[in-house]
C-alpha cells in the first residue's frame, strides 16, 4: 500500500470516529450569567449567596475539574442594592462586599477562600496553567497523528512544534477571553479551528515542499481531531 493510500485510510477512519460521536442540541440557550464567581478546589459544602432587600439568594453551582462556578443570573439580582455576598462553609459564614459590577452580563470574579477576597476577572496564574494544559494536550494528539502520517525528518518536527505552538497558543489565548459558561463557546471554537486550519495548511505546505498531498491530509485530520478534543475539553476542563 502506498503512503498516499495509507494517509487516505487513516483520514477515513479518523473522520468516521469523529462523526460517530453524538451530542444533544437545544434550541434555546441558557440565560447569560450576570455575575459568575470562580472557586478553585472548593469544599463540598461551600455556598455563596447574595443579599437582596429582605433575604439572601443562593447562586447556581456548576462543577468543573479542579473548580466550581457560582452563577447569579439577572433574575437573582432583582432587589439587590449593595452587592454583599455571604460565603457559607458548613456552620461558618462571612460576608464580602464589592462595588456594583460594570457590565450587565458576564461579570467574572475569583474567590480566594484563604484570604476571603473577591477579585474581578480570572487569575493570570489560572489562565497560564489552563492555556498551557490545553496546548500540551493538543500537541500530544497532533504529534501522534503527525507520526502516523510518516513524518520523520527533524526539520519536519521542528516545523510541527513551531507552527502548532503558535496556532494553538493563539487559539487558546483567544478562547480564554470568553466567560467560563459562555453558551456558544463551541461555535467560537469551531470558528477558531477553521482559522487555525487555514493558517496551518499554508504554513506546512510552505515548509514541507515534498509529500504535499500527505501534508494536506495530515492538516485536515489533525484539525478534526483537535476540534473533537477541544470540544470535549471545554465541557470538562475550566475555561
Amino acid at each position: 500500500m502506498t503512503k498516499a493510500k495509507k494517509s487516505m485510510l487513516i483520514l477515513v477512519v479518523l473522520i468516521s470516529m469523529f462523526v460517530s460521536f453524538r451530542s444533544i442540541c437545544y434550541a434555546n440557550a441558557a440565560e447569560p450569567p450576570s455575575i459568575l464567581i470562580i472557586v478553585s478546589n472548593p469544599p463540598p459544602d461551600l455556598d455563596i449567596s447574595i443579599k437582596t432587600s429582605d433575604t439572601y439568594v443562593k447562586a447556581n453551582k456548576v462543577d468543573k475539574a479542579m473548580e466550581r462556578y457560582y452563577t447569579f443570573y439577572s433574575r437573582h439580582l432583582r432587589g439587590v442594592g449593595d452587592y454583599v455576598f455571604k460565603i457559607t462553609i458548613g456552620e461558618e459564614s462571612y460576608q464580602i462586599a464589592i462595588e456594583k459590577p460594570l457590565n450587565s452580563y458576564n461579570n467574572v470574579y475569583t474567590l480566594n477562600l484563604k484570604d476571603r477576597t473577591l477579585t474581578p476577572g480570572k487569575l493570570p496564574s489560572r489562565s497560564i496553567i489552563l492555556i498551557s494544559m490545553r496546548v500540551i494536550l493538543t500537541l500530544l494528539i497532533e504529534a501522534i497523528i503527525f507520526w502516523l502520517f510518516g513524518f520523520r525528518d527533524k526539520s519536519h518536527w521542528t516545523a510541527f512544534l513551531v507552527i502548532n505552538v503558535m496556532t494553538q497558543g493563539v487559539l487558546n489565548i483567544w478562547i480564554n477571553g470568553f466567560a467560563p459558561t459562555e453558551s456558544y463557546l463551541i461555535f467560537s471554537l469551531v470558528f477558531g479551528e477553521i482559522l487555525v486550519f487555514i493558517a496551518e495548511l499554508y504554513a506546512f505546505l510552505f515548509v514541507i515542499k515534498a509529500h504535499r498531498l500527505r501534508t494536506v491530509f495530515y492538516v485536515v485530520t489533525a484539525n478534526l481531531m483537535s476540534l473533537m478534543a477541544g470540544g470535549y475539553m471545554i465541557t470538562k476542563l475550566p475555561i
